[in-house]
């Protein structure tokens, strides 16, 4: 098999879970995941964009953990969990993938809307690099490669 290096961008989405969800997947119950009605429609939403996650022979490919978020709501904030003034502690399912750094803006800016449009928060933790470098399959006759 021969490597070769390819830019690339990550995007990373920090998605509220219920705490029964976090404790089955923290259980090792990874069912629980796919069962919670949020991930679900995260999972649908990537599926839509063939470029996030594409590693050639490997599609809508992804990295998660668990964990949580913590927050306090300012005023002028309306919450979708939590008080105004007061510490929040979420269950969080962060979704980590990767697509080519060559991808046009517009197409960058379909996925982010979407992502954003069927996210519970109000303000979503939504990340977005600039061009790291990932490993990639280097095929003959495909200078490129075929990974993100």
């Amino acid at each position: 098999m021969s490597i070769q290096m390819k830019p690339a961008r990550k995007l990373r989405v920090h998605w509220p879970i219920s705490a029964e969800t976090f404790h089955r997947a923290a259980g090792g119950d990874l069912d629980a995941l796919s069962e919670d009605e949020g991930v679900a429609s995260l999972l649908k939403a990537v599926e839509q964009f063939q470029d996030l996650g594409d590693f050639g022979n490997y599609k809508h490919v992804f990295e998660s953990t668990v964990g949580f978020e913590g927050f306090t709501c300012a005023a002028g904030a309306t919450p979708t969990l939590g008080v105004v003034g007061e510490r929040t502690i979420s269950p969080t399912f962060v979704f980590t993938t990767y697509f080519d750094a060559m991808l046009p803006d517009d197409a960058v800016e379909g996925f982010m809307h979407q992502l954003a449009g069927i996210h519970p928060w109000e303000l979503p933790v939504i990340e977005l690099t600039g061009p790291v470098t990932i490993a990639a399959h280097a095929h003959a006759g495909s200078p490129e490669g075929e990974a993100a």
